[in-house]
């Protein structure tokens, strides 16, 4: 188990340790080198050891360059140049404003932002931190007025709170070094997790948050929450506080996430092993399933002031965590609630669609290295005359997991009780067992090892499914799907269903990018040749579809010293001539991680979370030293002296109205 770094940054929420999956089962990167060595002749501008086996280099060169002279990209704006600096860059001819910073009033009565006296009750009735995913829910049917759902990831108590690090001397260097919260600063922090649900209009051209807005609601890790579906009262899940094992306070980490067919937002709880200390007692059941998940690690102080947090005193409560939350935004007084049947494991958001025959299909990543894909398909049918019908769909269905194989098929393995080696003798005796130990229960099956799967985007328009692989420098050897060892910048998976049944169990899949540089050659990055120096991009996280088909990328990991740029938002075009060609649009401050994207459905407004700005800095020659409240790289988005750096929501429009990239 790793120990924690004093300093909660990104990398140790984003890069999330070293993975803890036990199995031989064959990686990505296996199965992707065994495929394309046969296939021989490669899409695109692929790795150049690869490519040389085949083809001359000029020749490639030039039957790139005519397909660049032909291909028409699906997007039309003018590049952003790449680098890094202290603000926020957009294509030129939009607007990119700020529209929810970390301590706005989201209540007619919440009271104004003030980081010298913050507490936890202001920061309960206020926009929370760092901000991740992102999602529009239409009010009267209206692209200009509706509910922005927004989850609140993690904290950054270095950037959050004053006073708190010191700069010493050790060994002849400069170092930060970070005191002890205290149960106040604690106590802040549990307000800043969770989600916001908050009423927005575009008035007079300018979005606004309606703060006396009747469904407004934050959402924190204090929140009373039900535990549904098949792990629902069981004995694992029962606590002191809870002898019946289906209430639960809170939701922590949520990272990406959704909005369902029937209007409900749901929260992907992801790296829920940092908030949890102590030591299990000797010989505990749940040792092995701790373990699998990397818990405890403690990086969070809570334990010292919450019971709850330490396993010591609580074994069982870690169990409560790692689900995904679904939330009745109707209605602001609904308890959320924490659906089992979509398995126990670091989620990595839930987007979904509905299938041919209306069932509705989630996909889902489990975001660590070595970590799986999975898809959950609902047993009952979306009603969409019927919204009240829909509010239990996600209690009954099959959850299944990735299996990718060298000739380009793979297989969507269910994990259910009794099938294959999901049984007693492999220690489970129920649905429950197989739903609190996805992992194990996949590690089983033979899933196939991934490179850090993030969010996963079905494409309604061409039936396609694009799959987010961050990276993974620990992967010694490459197979089919997970192209290269060391990978560090990652790649982008397309996954092609079955007659474009969502519902499939059989399907197809292919690389659409393996990222980086494509003028260092030991990077094997497949960018088309029509991609400019600006254009790519390493460690794809977040995406969207817009309502054309046409998928947006954000990243997490680029900075000075990994790619020479920050995170932004990329164009990538997926069809014809121009495919694997992207386009950069957006870019963040030094620091910060690009979340969301999302669209409005009339492509007329662009919503992008921006996470923690000005952490870091010593990578950045201009600033040359770490990041913290008093000494910040970037006080990025207000730039006042008197206020720290602040996480965001930006709203980005078209100067003069009409579509985004279009």
């Amino acid at each position: 188990m790793s120990t924690p770094s004093p300093f909660r940054t990104s990398l140790l929420e984003e890069n999330d340790g070293p993975g803890h999956n036990p199995t031989s089962n064959q990686s990505m990167g296996e199965i992707i080198s065994a495929r394309f060595s046969r296939r021989g002749l490669l899409k695109g501008s692929l790795a150049v050891t690869a490519i040389a086996a085949t083809v001359s280099p000029m020749a490639l060169m030039l039957a790139d360059e005519a397909r660049a002279e032909t291909g028409k990209s699906a997007f039309s704006f003018d590049e952003v140049e790449a680098g890094v600096d202290d603000t926020h860059h957009v294509a030129a001819g939009y607007d990119a404003e700020v529209l929810l910073r970390w301590g706005d009033p989201l209540f007619a009565d919440a009271p104004d932002f003030d980081p010298s006296a913050q507490s936890a009750a202001a920061q309960a009735r206020q926009f929370g931190y760092n901000n991740d995913y992102v999602g529009f829910i239409p009010l009267d049917g209206s692209n200009e007025h509706g509910l922005l759902v927004v989850n609140h990831e993690y904290t950054n108590p270095h950037l959050m709170f004053a006073g708190l690090v010191s700069v010493v001397e050790k060994d002849g260097k400069k170092k930060l070094e970070q005191k002890t919260l205290s149960k106040e600063q604690v106590d802040i922090e549990i307000a800043a997790h969770g989600g916001t649900v908050v009423e927005i209009r575009k008035d007079g051209g300018k979005w606004q948050v309606v703060r006396d807005g009747k469904l407004n609601r934050r959402i924190t890790a204090d929140t009373p929450m039900e535990i549904t579906g098949p792990a629902a009262g069981h004995d694992r899940l029962k606590t002191l506080a809870d002898p019946t094992g289906t209430k639960v306070l809170g939701t922590v980490n949520n990272c990406a996430g959704g909005v369902t067919p029937w209007g409900t937002y749901v929260m992907a709880e992801e790296n829920i092993h940092g908030y949890f200390s102590g030591e299990l007692p000797a010989g505990h059941r749940e040792a092995q399933n701790y373990e699998r998940l990397g818990i405890p690690e403690g990086s969070y102080e809570w334990a010292a002031h919450y019971d709850r947090y330490d396993v010591g005193k609580e074994p069982n409560e870690p169990n409560r965590f790692g689900w995904i939350v679904e939330v009745d935004v109707n209605d602001p007084t609904s308890t959320p609630k924490k659906r089992t049947a979509l398995g126990r494991f670091k989620h990595e958001g839930a987007e979904s669609i509905v299938a041919k025959d209306g069932r509705v299909v989630f996909y889902l990543g489990d975001d660590e290295r070595f970590d799986y894909v999975y898809k959950f398909v609902t047993t009952g049918r979306f009603n969409p005359d019927d919204r009240a019908a829909n509010l239990n769909l996600l209690d009954d269905g099959t959850l299944h997991v990735a299996k990718f194989a060298e000739d380009g098929t793979m297989e969507w393995l269910p994990l259910v009780f009794g099938q294959g080696p999901l049984t007693a003798e492999n220690g489970f005796e129920s649905q429950a067992d197989v739903l609190i130990e996805t992992r194990r229960a996949a590690d089983l099956l033979g899933a196939t090892r991934m490179d850090r799967p993030e969010d996963i985007q079905p494409n309604p328009v061409n039936g396609k499914v694009y799959v987010m692989l961050t990276n993974n420098t620990k992967r010694e050897e490459a197979d089919a799907a997970n192209p290269r060892a060391k990978n560090a910048f990652g790649h982008i998976i397309e996954i092609t269903e079955a007659d474009g049944d969502f519902t499939a169990t059989k399907s197809r899949w292919d690389v659409l990018l393996k990222c980086g540089d494509p003028s260092v050659a030991e990077v094997g990055a497949s960018f088309s040749t029509a991609t400019t120096a600006n254009g790519w991009f390493g460690m794809p996280d977040n995406c969207a579809v817009d309502s054309s088909g046409r998928l947006w990328v954000s990243t997490d990991g680029n900075s000075p010293k990994a790619t020479g740029r920050t995170d932004g938002l990329w164009a990538v075009d997926t069809e014809g001539d121009a495919r694997a060609t992207s386009r950069l649009f957006f870019r963040v401050p030094v620091g910060a991680e690009m979340c969301g994207p999302l669209l409005t459905a009339d492509d007329e407004t662009m919503f992008v979370a921006v996470q923690h700005p000005g952490d870091g800095g010593e990578d950045w020659k201009e600033f040359g030293r770490p990041s913290y409240y008093e000494d910040l790289s970037t006080r990025w988005p207000d730039f006042s002296p008197d206020l720290p750096t602040r996480p965001s929501v930006v709203v980005i429009t078209k100067q003069g109205g009409g579509k985004i990239a279009s």
